[in-house]
């Protein structure tokens, strides 16, 4: 009688666990929806630049991201955007930029496969206006947004948080081509309501055939602090042997600001000054941009603005142009 009894009772129990496990699997559906990013301007020359004008379309990003459980998602991203390859008549080309799995349990979140970086995206984040010019590192080649790798990231408090990534080192636009690795780490601090503070480090080894190689090092600093009706943030990065060549040292900052006229109008501005040890890089110079947003709707940005380029070598040159982001 005692064994039926128990029997009974298991029996009961594994229904019972059974019939919920059901349950939650019937709560969680599975959701998905589209991305679609357009990045398009219409740009003047000015001054010696003036005989360059014309339409643009700079990015098309479209792509799915999905949540297949509480704790696992994903998302496939495919970039397009215009050649600069030396003598190519190709005028788009598309990339897969994501094509990621990630994981997140409690304060700790897991991205595996071609997986968004976390070098700049703070203050890409900060900055606000990607869709005019990239943050710094991104637009002086100090490292790429996405490559394929495994990223963790944990937050410690409210106010501390820190992710590692281990990486190709190819960034997503190309194959991997040895068997080195990039290896960095971050940490985000927020000690004070309304100010962000960031500072990272990675390295990366490389085998380049008849050359020597030395490890390539990135470094950054980042300070912001954001107001209901004002913003402003600064960086500093340095990258140690740029390209993997002994001394090719590469270092700049980066200040930007925005002033909040009305709730859909804002003032922004930025100036970059970007330089090299020795001055061995053509591409030392200073950036200001300038100029207004208009955000009509949460989907839609437009901007008018302003930015002029003096290099280190050569002559400057200034353009007035009209950018415009649709976001979904």
């Amino acid at each position: 009688m005692k064994r039926i009894l128990i029997s009974v009772i298991l029996a009961a129990i594994c229904l019972s666990s059974f019939g919920q496990q059901q349950e939650e699997k019937k709560k969680f559906q599975i959701k998905g929806q589209p991305i679609v990013t357009v990045f398009a301007n219409y740009h003047a020359g000015l001054g010696r630049a003036n005989k360059e004008s014309g339409f643009a379309l700079d990015r098309a990003y479209l792509g799915y991201q999905f949540s297949l459980t509480e704790k696992l998602s994903g998302k496939v991203v495919f970039d397009m955007g215009s050649t600069k390859v030396s003598g190519s008549d190709l005028e788009r080309v598309a990339y897969i930029k994501n094509a990621m799995l990630s994981w997140k349990t409690g304060n700790f979140t897991l991205d595996f496969g071609l997986i968004g970086l976390v070098q700049f995206s703070v203050q890409e984040k900060f900055w606000g206006y990607r869709y005019i010019m990239k943050p710094f590192q991104d637009e002086y080649k100090f490292g790429s947004s996405a490559d394929m790798g495994i990223l963790g990231k944990y937050k410690f408090t409210k106010w501390l948080s820190a992710d590692i990534t281990i990486s190709n080192g190819e960034g997503y636009k190309k194959l991997n081509s040895d068997n080195k690795n990039r290896y960095a780490v971050g940490t985000t601090i927020l000690p004070v309501k309304n100010l962000t503070l960031r500072a990272y480090y990675d390295l990366a080894s490389k085998n380049i055939e008849g050359d020597a190689t030395k490890d390539q090092q990135n470094l950054a600093f980042f300070a912001g602090y954001k107001h209901e009706l004002f913003s402003i943030g600064a960086e500093y990065n340095k990258m140690y042997n740029t390209k993997f060549k002994e001394d090719h040292d590469q270092f700049g900052y980066s200040v930007y600001s925005t002033i909040k006229l009305e709730d859909q109008l804002n003032f922004f501005g930025r100036y970059d000054n970007l330089a090299s040890k020795d001055d061995w890089s053509s591409a030392d110079g200073q950036r200001i941009l300038i100029g207004i947003q208009y955000a009509p709707i949460k989907q839609l940005k437009i901007a008018p603005n302003f930015s002029t380029w003096n290099p280190r070598e050569g002559k400057s040159s200034s353009f007035a142009y009209l950018n415009i982001e649709f976001k979904l």
